[in-house]
């Protein structure tokens, strides 16, 4: 299976990274075709321009200034996003991807003023995030990501399909312990993916 992996943190040396790589390790491990894709890495422009904005619904146009992405997203049979949470939110890279990357004609279509997944070639769905907030913070804030991850991603990818949710809350606080469990329940987890 051809797995894209989008990452979304910017320090190279970071617990976050070591979950990215830890994620693309077990994945190959277990066989998979990964498409790693480290949007800082790769210089990502998150910025929806006046012009994308204007473009935004005349597919394929609207494809042209990210088209490698979309190509990508397209031949995926599987998607892992690999992120932190910051202020119970995905970092801005990242919720940039979605808004220029999930187009109308690529993620999904209007049909009669109803929209129409366009990504039902991915089977598989999983994120691995990191938040700074223990889990009570995150359950009164509503938990955008996680709402987000299986509920939004899931209808448009496949809605009857389980979803794999991995988190590490409470970073803030954490000790090398709990991040080697955390990273060792990835290892495991990735590798039957």
């Amino acid at each position: 299976m051809r797995v894209l992996v989008l990452h979304s943190h910017p320090v190279e040396e970071s617990y976050g990274k070591a979950l990215y790589k830890q994620t693309l390790e077990s994945l190959q491990k277990a066989g998979h075709e990964v498409d790693a894709c480290d949007l800082y890495a790769e210089n990502f422009d998150p910025v929806l321009s006046r012009h994308d904005r204007l473009a935004y619904h005349d597919y394929p146009g609207n494809t042209a200034l990210v088209k490698p992405y979309v190509e990508r997203l397209k031949q995926a049979e599987g998607l892992v996003l690999v992120t932190p949470i910051w202020n119970f939110g995905f970092p801005a890279i990242l919720k940039g991807y979605f808004d220029r990357v999930w187009l109308p004609g690529v993620s999904f279509e209007l049909v009669h003023g109803k929209v129409e997944s366009r990504l039902r070639h991915i089977s598989k769905l999983a994120a691995v995030l990191t938040y700074g907030a223990t889990p009570f913070r995150a359950f009164v804030a509503g938990n955008p990501p996680k709402k987000i991850v299986k509920r939004v991603l899931r209808a448009q990818i496949n809605p009857l399909r389980p979803v794999t949710f991995l988190a590490h809350y409470d970073m803030n606080n954490c000790t090398e312990e709990t991040r080697a469990r955390f990273l060792e329940k990835v290892k495991f987890t990735m590798e039957r993916f």
